[in-house]
């Protein structure tokens, strides 16, 4: 994330380069690039001459080109933005590979390679190319790395989303409590622009001197501060026989809410942790925080969950949970439904 905020601190500043080509999985980070550019360069009488915004699926390169390459019209910049630029041929082909003998045959191949290699100044031209990259052996690749912005939007592993959270917030002025962050993530996945979007419709309720509880996630957002993948994990970890057996109930009256294949894979990942944690040597708080890659707040819960569960049972649970996560997907398991297979699985790991 430090690039992406790197490229948003220069745009604030007004430092800015001809051309933007953002690329990759994650299409968050993509589109706040994108609409900082789009909202914030020209103002409302510019736009009307001076900013084009237009879709791969509708254009050809040259097309685009040709939009790059006009002058802006009593105005020092326009701007022109390609949304949906995957779809455009040109990048498929990329402008040839490590054996083209020169970059001059590249450029005579490739249009916009010829255009990278030299922009017009006056021009902000800004390439959203999601859900995948280039391939970065090629003349294109190489030319826009040296000469334009090149970002690559990787999507969060699941540990870093509840930071990503807590940044977010921190921007719009407020305090989310780590629990509160960690539940969230959990529900909502690593979905940025999803998880962006709820907590855009929560502060609008919430002032912003007051700490983002579970209560306000439960209340706002809909997600059972009580009934959740975070809270079994810690029944599950404290051994609390009676609330895990209430969370999965409650699972398994709600099956659409509460996938089975998600608590699976939620459990493998709590557990891993605990594994992790008895094979972390320095069992300082923060340590094993950056060990385990969490916040400090849950250490002492995977220490108590280290405590509650040996290797040797541990060993255990995995076996249980690949058993359940074989059933789940119809192997040896003719009748049973998803909810009894959770019931199940939380037995073996307790008991």
């Amino acid at each position: 994330m430090s690039e992406f905020n790197d490229i948003l601190t220069d745009l604030k500043r007004k430092i800015v380069k001809p051309v933007y080509f953002l690329c990759g999985e994650e299409p968050y980070f993509i589109d706040e690039i994108s609409n900082y550019i789009e909202n914030n360069f020209l103002d409302e009488s510019e736009k009307e001459f001076n900013q084009s915004v237009i879709y791969g699926r509708d254009v050809d390169m040259s097309a685009i080109i040709g939009a790059a390459k006009r002058f802006p019209m009593m105005s020092e910049y326009q701007v022109v933005i390609v949304k949906e630029a995957q779809n455009l041929r040109e990048f498929s082909k990329a402008g040839g590979t490590d054996d083209e003998p020169t970059s001059k045959s590249a450029s005579a191949s490739n249009p916009f390679l010829a255009y990278v290699e030299h922009p017009q100044p006056s021009t902000i031209l800004v390439i959203c190319h999601k859900y995948k990259t280039i391939d970065k052996r090629t003349a294109l690749a190489k030319a826009i790395q040296k000469k334009s912005v090149f970002f690559e939007s990787k999507k969060l592993y699941d540990n870093q989303v509840p930071d990503w959270v807590n940044t977010y917030l921190k921007g719009l002025g407020y305090k989310i409590n780590p629990k509160a962050a960690a539940m969230l993530a959990d529900y909502l996945g690593n979905d940025l622009s999803k998880i962006a979007n709820e907590l855009g419709k929560l502060v609008i309720n919430i002032s912003a001197d007051t700490e983002i509880s579970t209560d306000h996630i439960q209340d706002n957002i809909g997600i059972s501060k009580d009934y959740n993948i975070f809270e079994l994990q810690d029944a599950l970890g404290k051994k609390d026989v009676l609330k895990s057996n209430r969370i999965v109930n409650y699972f398994a009256s709600n099956p659409k809410d509460n996938p089975l294949v998600l608590s699976i894979s939620s459990l493998y990942g709590y557990f891993s942790k605990i594994l992790l944690y008895h094979f972390t040597p320095d069992k300082n708080k923060f340590n094993v925080a950056k060990a385990l890659g969490v916040n400090p707040f849950f250490v002492e819960g995977y220490e108590r969950a280290g405590r509650n569960y040996g290797t040797a049972k541990l060993k255990s649970i995995f076996a249980s949970l690949r058993e359940c996560d074989l059933r789940s997907k119809g192997i040896d398991n003719p009748s049973v439904n998803d909810g009894e297979l959770l019931k199940e699985l939380v037995f073996k790991i307790l008991h």
